[in-house]
């Protein structure tokens, strides 16, 4: 088996031992840096009509993902010419922070212990170190609402798809995954200043977020039995619930979270201070409670060990 699928296997480990400490320097940060240094340059060159805005999106989306991916190529070529395990170790390391299972973990679980505590305030400030939406008016019911959909949508985002690149192709086609995902969740927005120039991004991250989104939604679905959860009820819901989002992808594993812990997910939610009218995902079978932040912790687990499994398997029957 080559050495590109044991990186990557590797790198997942070392996700789940180390997870994503504060004090370790992330690289994409660069990637931010350089996609907000590229917005800089290009919107100034081009002219501030719709036109040029998406040109200028498209010359964004194309430059930030050839730097960063050749820039992955380039640093693993140059270990390959010291050493086959010197490229295998930085590989690893690439590999790895690109994951972001034990943080992802870790960063929810901090949201279920102040809810645990009964510390509302507390709990509000950790969940909105996770999500995007406002968090300030939110109870427990919100609050944990929040938090299990972060969880199940980051599975596919944060996790599988990652995986799936970087099995595919190693730690560059990964950091090209990263680059396109990083440059939506920066310009990818709906509003006054990015509507054009980010639209390229956005929707490319729907094309690269296609499958991984549908082969998340499967794999979790197939957890539920390891996880003391409903499989058939959360195919069920899948089936019924998984374009009930305005993106074609972010619905899929979260339609499965909630037919698997029989809740209802998603609805209504302010952004910036303005209420976004959402449908919802799943049935109001019984309340939402704290305890199913752990309960979908545990289906984020089983979903990316056995997509590592699943890739493991792939690989090396080709």
């Amino acid at each position: 088996m080559e050495l590109s699928i044991l990186a990557v296997t590797a790198g997942f480990l070392l996700d789940l031992l180390i997870g994503d400490p504060h004090w370790l320097y992330h690289p994409i940060r660069l990637v931010g840096h350089l996609i907000t240094g590229m917005e800089r340059l290009l919107r100034n060159i081009f002219p501030k009509t719709e036109k040029g805005e998406l040109i200028a999106g498209g010359c964004l989306l194309v430059c930030v993902t050839g730097i960063v991916t050749a820039a992955a190529w380039f640093f693993l070529y140059l270990a390959g010419l010291f050493h086959p395990y010197a490229r295998f170790a930085l590989e690893t390391v690439m590999c790895y922070q690109l994951l972001a299972t034990k943080a992802l973990k870790d960063e929810t679980m901090k949201v279920y212990n102040a809810l645990k505590e009964g510390d509302l305030m507390k709990a509000r400030h950790a969940v909105s170190m996770v999500v995007g939406r406002d968090t300030d008016g939110l109870d427990d019911t919100g609050v944990t609402k929040a938090t299990v959909e972060t969880v199940a949508e980051n599975t596919s985002d944060g996790i599988i798809a990652p995986l799936l690149f970087m099995a595919v192709g190693g730690a560059p086609l990964g950091y090209f995954y990263k680059a396109v995902n990083t440059m939506d969740s920066m310009v990818g927005y709906k509003n006054d200043r990015y509507l054009y120039f980010g639209r390229a991004a956005a929707k490319f991250d729907d094309v690269v977020n296609f499958i991984p989104a549908r082969l998340s939604a499967v794999l979790m679905t197939l957890c539920c039995p390891f996880c003391g959860l409903d499989m058939v009820h959360a195919w069920k819901i899948y089936r019924r619930d998984r374009y009930n989002h305005s993106s074609p992808n972010s619905a899929h594993t979260e339609a499965v979270a909630a037919g698997a812990m029989h809740i209802r997910l998603a609805g209504d939610a302010y952004y910036f201070g303005k209420l976004y009218q959402k449908p919802t995902l799943g049935d109001d079978d019984r309340p939402v409670e704290y305890e199913d932040i752990k309960r979908v912790n545990r289906l984020l687990y089983g979903t990316a060990i056995l997509a590592v499994v699943l890739c493991l398997i792939v690989k090396g029957a080709v």
